[in-house]
């Protein structure tokens, strides 16, 4: 009796280490790096004068007309008027999913507004690494000046230290830059660096700070709900989306991933369809081939994947995901919603 007591002991032991080991895995993950603080979300929206979109873009939401958007399309015009190349989705490389998914949507917003001409250029690319080093030390009231490493060295950030960053100071564009450092590609090292040391990294001074101040994304607004972030979708306001919910690697027949497991993770939604399945589409950071599948529409960007309106729901519970506005604020705006497009 005491063996066989002994070894169910044992087992149990194996059990909870097993268990253990897989919930720690997808927090160990290069390719996720959300770190949910709820109080640090909470003290930025209690310094917002409407940090709910069901308010900052009521508007938006009245006027909302249930039809299939696809924002993404305004930023194949422009990359492809910037670059003259077609616009293909990055990867990261470490676990700064958040600077990520925040590029993306405020990219995809300022593309809208170039296509609405509210922007007299098509925008470059912002800097996920600026986003990154900003988001975890000077979006934290943390010293950005890059003399010490204050950021630490640990992968990760969450959505209400970009809002911050993004609204308070700004973006800097993947571009060279009048401090010296060339920002054109994406580098996980630099984004490593920037994390510890904050915007520009060791040494800079606070100098990068100032340029993004000049690109600043003055209106960030929580969201609660599909309903909302449908809406912020049809009017050209893409949501930067953090949250726990996991998904396959395989789309369905409808162009749907199905909820699995879970992500420690931020993406951004960036078009809305509705119909018998409304969802939204999500975009990732993993580069164009993490995921397999049929696409609707056919011009979906490779690397993203619909999400049904349930899980959207799910997603969004989490308190830490936000729409990006124009440069003129939330309110409704009649898109060209692509109809010519909805074939399929």
């Amino acid at each position: 009796m005491q063996s066989n007591s002994r070894r169910a002991v044992v087992v149990a032991g194996l059990l909870f280490l097993a268990v253990l080991a897989s919930s720690r895995a997808w927090t160990d993950r290069q390719d996720y790096g959300y770190r949910p603080n709820p109080d640090g979300t909470a003290r930025f929206l209690s310094e917002l004068q409407q940090p709910l979109f069901r308010d900052a873009g009521k508007d938006a939401i009245l006027k909302a007309r249930g039809k299939d958007t696809f924002l993404y399309r305004a930023a194949y015009e422009a990359h492809q008027e910037l670059y003259e190349t077609p616009w293909v989705v990055g990867k990261q490389s470490i676990g700064d999913c958040v600077s990520w998914g925040w590029a993306h949507g405020v990219w995809i917003a300022q593309c809208v507004d170039w296509e609405q001409g509210l922007l007299d250029q098509p925008p470059p690319f912002p800097s996920t690494e600026s986003i990154y080093g900003g988001s975890r030390v000077e979006a934290r009231g943390r010293d950005g000046s890059g003399r010490s490493a204050v950021g630490g060295w640990s992968d990760g950030s969450y959505g209400g230290a970009a809002a911050r960053w993004c609204r308070d100071w700004g973006v800097v564009y993947r571009q060279p830059q009048s401090t010296g450092v060339d920002l054109t590609n994406y580098s996980g090292e630099r984004a490593r660096q920037w994390g510890a040391y904050g915007n520009g990294g060791q040494g800079d001074g606070g100098r990068l700070d100032e340029v993004a101040k000049s690109h600043p994304c003055e209106y960030v607004a929580l969201v609660k709900k599909f309903d909302e972030a449908a809406a912020a979708i049809e009017s050209g306001y893409p949501v930067a989306v953090c949250s726990m919910v996991g998904f396959s690697s395989q789309r369905d027949s409808d162009g749907f991933c199905r909820r699995s497991g879970t992500w420690a993770h931020c993406m951004s939604f960036i078009a809305v369809r509705y119909g018998s399945r409304p969802g939204l589409l999500c975009l990732n950071s993993w580069g164009p081939s993490w995921v397999r599948g049929p696409k609707w529409p056919e011009d979906m960007p490779e690397g993203s994947f619909w999400v049904d309106k349930d899980t959207v729901d799910a997603m969004l519970r989490g308190g830490d995901s936000f729409a990006v506005g124009s440069v003129a604020g939330f309110d409704w705006r009649d898109l060209d919603h692509g109809e010519w497009m909805n074939e399929g």
